[in-house]
């Protein structure tokens, strides 16, 4: 099969179409015919040596697919169905993948819509689950125009909270359709927050990781009530939580989220697709920032 795959650490020109054999499922996983896969910031940060150490590596944590190989003990799904999910080998950009943890595609989504969901709505989650967000709460989040940004916003409307979110003027309109109060991002952060939320937030989440951690503890009253999942070093030195998923991922939002888009109540999306032969260009796009939506490929 073809997958994408780099021997050495640099810009998207090191990555390669290359044939490897085909995976096989383990007991509990899916293998799928790959039709799309989603294309995140971790992958460039894979791709330039920020994550894992070894070479060669492939890439693709989320893609969507037709059911073609079971798993022993899998009785959930049939060959044939639709299903979008997680690759735990990280090799979900390719004619085939394993799935380790999946879902049926929610009747309204076509494939590249269903690549764009797992790992935005899953880091949402988790992030959220993290922070405690329920009914009352007033939540700001950093960055909330993007993939995951978006998703957290519409995840925290869903359970009664409050949000308020940081975009450019562009991306206001868009936020509001979502459900969250925008305000600009940039110098004056905190009076243009303390505008509509005089005593602050109770909780804020970071996902741009713009620099702006000592803003949101000052907002949300302290480091605890502060997660960002952009800014490892300044988690570090200010004492704020890093939302990480070898800690714990909240995998059961997949379950869940077909229900809330056939009920209008969330939607990703897809910003840009391109065939699996120009994922470089792929990359080259979402490293230049200021993309609303996900990037995704097309496989077969």
């Amino acid at each position: 099969m073809k997958a994408v795959r780099f021997s050495e650490f640099g810009g998207p020109e090191v990555l390669e179409l290359v044939d490897l054999p085909d995976p096989h499922p383990g007991p509990g996983q899916v293998r799928i015919a790959v039709r799309a896969a989603g294309v995140n910031p971790s992958d460039w940060k894979k791709r330039r040596g920020q994550m894992d150490e070894e070479l060669p590596q492939t890439m693709g944590h989320e893609a969507a697919g037709v059911v073609d190989e079971l798993g022993e003990g899998v009785v959930d799904v049939a060959l044939g169905d639709r299903v979008f999910g997680f690759s735990g080998e990280g090799a979900a950009q390719a004619e085939r993948a394993v799935l380790s943890h999946y879902a049926p595609i929610p009747p309204s989504l076509d494939f590249p819509g269903a690549a764009a969901l797992p790992a935005a709505v899953e880091t949402a989650t988790r992030a959220l689950d993290q922070l405690g967000v329920g009914s009352g709460d007033a939540l700001l989040v950093n960055g909330a125009s993007g993939s995951v940004g978006s998703a957290a916003v519409q995840l925290a409307v869903v359970r009664g909270t409050r949000v308020i979110g940081t975009a450019g003027p562009a991306n206001h309109d868009y936020l509001r359709s979502l459900g969250a109060e925008p305000v600009a991002y940039g110098d004056g952060l905190v009076e243009r927050v303390r505008a509509l939320a005089p005593d602050g937030v109770d909780v804020a989440l970071d996902v741009a990781g713009s620099g702006v951690l000592p803003e949101l503890i000052q907002l949300a009253g302290g480091p605890q009530h502060v997660v960002t999942v952009a800014d490892f070093r300044g988690a570090q030195e200010h004492g704020v939580t890093f939302s990480r998923g070898d800690t714990g991922r909240a995998v059961h939002a997949l379950d869940g989220i077909g229900e809330l888009i056939e009920a209008g109540r969330f939607s990703l999306p897809v910003a840009r697709t391109f065939p699996l032969a120009e994922v470089a260009e792929a990359h080259r796009l979402g490293e230049g920032g200021h993309v609303r939506g996900k990037l995704v490929l097309l496989i077969g």
